[in-house]
């Protein structure tokens, strides 16, 4: 009884001997790799805008420029659109615009700004007033000298007429004369051509006095041809006897 005691307990301390022996030599296994590192986050996008002149006039234009990173599309408004990462366009808004010029990529978008102020053009420069017109001024201000039947004599109130005359002549310097000499239908066309010429030289003497250089006058007569009134009365005679200015181009 003894002996089978002490064997159970030798098999027993044989088992237990080879467990642990087993479980010293069991081969240990080896740790878990850490986790590979998170990938990082892309770029951000950046972007610039400017403008070549940032006030003009309505009519006139700009130029827009602008740069990008880390862009895959940029879109500027208004009216422009989608452009490259870089570049530049001519705007001419009509009035006063911000530009906007959004860039967009994996990392997300910014934008930028720039505005443009439109200010309508100035007024044109007045225009100097025109030249008057020296053709009307002289049939408004130059009169005809009148005479009596048979006469070459300036009459005193022919007088007043040619020193307004002589007034305008003073101020426009660059005008020249032709006194016509004019007669009534009475007498022969031969005395009547050197009574016409008589009273035109007359008129030229008295603006000559009046300081009216005689370059400036010259003189023919027309006797009784070309009347200015074609009546046979006193009143028609009388508007035919005259020494008539004309204004030499």
């Amino acid at each position: 009884m003894q002996s089978s005691s002490i064997r159970r307990f030798l098999v027993l301390f044989s088992a237990f001997s080879f467990l642990i022996f087993a479980g010293a030599c069991k081969k240990k296994t080896a740790p878990a790799p850490p986790p590979p590192a998170p990938a990082p986050a892309p770029a951000q996008p950046t972007v610039t805008l400017t403008a070549s002149a940032t006030a003009i006039q309505n009519g006139q234009s700009t130029t827009l420029s602008w740069t990008s990173t880390n862009a895959t599309s940029l879109d500027l408004e208004p009216g422009v659109g989608q452009v490259a990462p870089q570049g530049s366009t001519n705007v001419s808004p009509t009035a006063t615009a911000t530009y906007t010029i959004t860039a967009t990529g994996p990392g997300g978008s910014a934008t930028a700004n720039v505005q443009i102020t439109v200010s309508a053009p100035p007024p044109p420069p007045a225009q100097p007033p025109a030249a008057p017109d020296i053709n009307a001024l002289f049939n408004q201000n130059v009169t005809d000298a009148f005479f009596d039947y048979d006469k070459s004599d300036i009459r005193p109130d022919t007088r007043d007429a040619l020193q307004k005359d002589a007034e305008f002549l003073r101020s426009y310097p660059q005008v020249n004369v032709t006194v016509e000499g004019h007669c009534d239908e009475r007498g022969s066309e031969e005395y009547n051509l050197g009574l016409g010429q008589r009273r035109a030289d007359a008129v030229k003497q008295y603006l000559v006095s009046l300081g009216i250089s005689a370059d400036r006058v010259k003189t023919m007569s027309w006797g009784k041809e070309h009347p200015f009134c074609t009546d046979h009365n006193e009143t028609c005679w009388q508007q035919n006897r005259r020494g008539h200015f004309v204004m030499n181009q």
